[in-house]
């Protein structure tokens, strides 16, 4: 699968911009603030019909405009594929496939698989468990349809008891059998989550690890833990043993909700101990172990998009990124960075299919 061309229209800071002859390893370089991340971020609206960084459409279109069109040419399986994204002000967004409507958005998704790694993803690794589960849940969602509608089940069950359990305390009553309805619900959703976020992790941890290793050179110990209420026992037993904090604290204290994933680093949280490399280190390989599992489940080598990855990285981290990426086995890349000479330098010793793209004045020239 490979992205051909690419037009945007009033998208974020340009007001038109078309980029073709798209290689296997295509650098974007610049100053900060031209718009090189805003360019990736419209390759990723083709794949997963939103922004990785705003979700509301309307907020990315450019200044004083009413709208804006993203519109992408593929070439998968040997067909051509042909990608339309436009929002209008106050309208709802249009996205089509070969000039045909989705009538559905998450329908799209999986079609073109895509991994993005981002300075922001830092988050994956020093902020609160919630994002940790978004990824995990991110990652299952591109390949298991039922995964998302599960989750989103569980999610209004659990909306569902914590209003009970508010109301039980309001009105200073408890009702045992419409709690154990709930409940009921919540352990059979539960479980099924459970299954597959095991399954996924499980799957990813050596691969995390072998590509931590390649890129550091052996030179760190990491661990990948899954956290979860569910290994600790029964989901009805620790739901029935913890009712009674569950009605003083008026929501629910255990579940699925509540997993995690423990990073290490030499046998502690790397968030504290680890440097901004090693974060960074341990960041591109949970993203590389993603690219990875999506490339084994959907048979199609995932699009890498690299957003100004090398800052904080060593000469040695930043060398061996790119000639593991650069392998075959991984597909078409997009990389921004800010220094063309640094690309050049890595890439010229290799014999890599790439091109380096120039903006200037919110134009691009190859």
């Amino acid at each position: 699968m490979q992205l051909k061309s690419i037009t945007l229209v009033n998208f974020k800071n340009f007001a038109q911009l078309e980029v073709d002859n798209l290689s296997k390893i295509n650098c974007f370089v610049g100053n900060n603030g031209v718009g090189k991340t805003n360019l990736l971020d419209a390759i990723y609206y083709l794949s997963f019909s939103k922004s990785y960084f705003n979700s509301i459409d309307s907020e990315n279109i450019k200044y004083e405009e009413d709208f804006f069109v993203i519109q992408g040419k593929y070439k998968r399986k040997d067909e051509e594929e042909n990608i339309y994204c436009g929002v209008k002000r106050n309208h709802k967004k249009k996205f089509r496939r070969n000039k045909k409507d989705y009538s559905r958005l998450s329908e799209h998704i999986g079609l073109l698989p895509l991994v993005i790694i981002t300075p922001s993803d830092i988050g994956l690794i020093i902020d609160a468990s919630q994002v940790r589960r978004k990824f995990i849940d991110g990652v299952i969602s591109q390949y298991d349809k039922s995964y998302l509608e599960t989750l989103l089940k569980y999610n209004k069950v659990l909306e569902h008891r914590n209003k009970l359990l508010k109301s039980f305390a309001k009105e200073g009553k408890f009702d045992a059998l419409t709690i154990e309805i709930w409940s009921e619900q919540l352990i059979n959703l539960g479980n099924i989550i459970f299954n597959k976020r095991k399954h996924f992790i499980n799957e990813l941890i050596p691969v995390f690890q072998k590509y931590y290793n390649m890129i550091s050179g052996n030179k760190e110990k990491v661990g990948l833990e899954y956290k979860s209420d569910f290994n600790d026992g029964d989901f009805a037993e620790l739901l029935n043993n913890n009712i009674r904090k569950d009605r003083i604290i008026q929501y629910t204290s255990v579940g699925i909700h509540k997993d995690d994933l423990i990073l290490s680093l030499d046998d502690r949280l790397v968030k504290k101990v680890g440097s901004q490399g090693q974060k960074k280190t341990y960041l591109l390989s949970l993203k590389l172990a993603q690219f990875e599992f999506i490339k084994n489940v959907s048979n199609f080598n995932p699009m890498l998009l690299f957003d100004d990855v090398f800052d904080k990285l060593d000469k040695q981290r930043v060398a061996k990124l790119l000639e593991l990426v650069a392998d075959n086995y991984f597909g078409q890349i997009f990389i921004t960075d800010t220094s063309k000479e640094r690309l050049e330098t890595l890439l010229t010793k290799r014999s890599i299919d790439y091109s380096i793209f120039k903006f200037n004045n919110g134009k691009i020239t190859e």
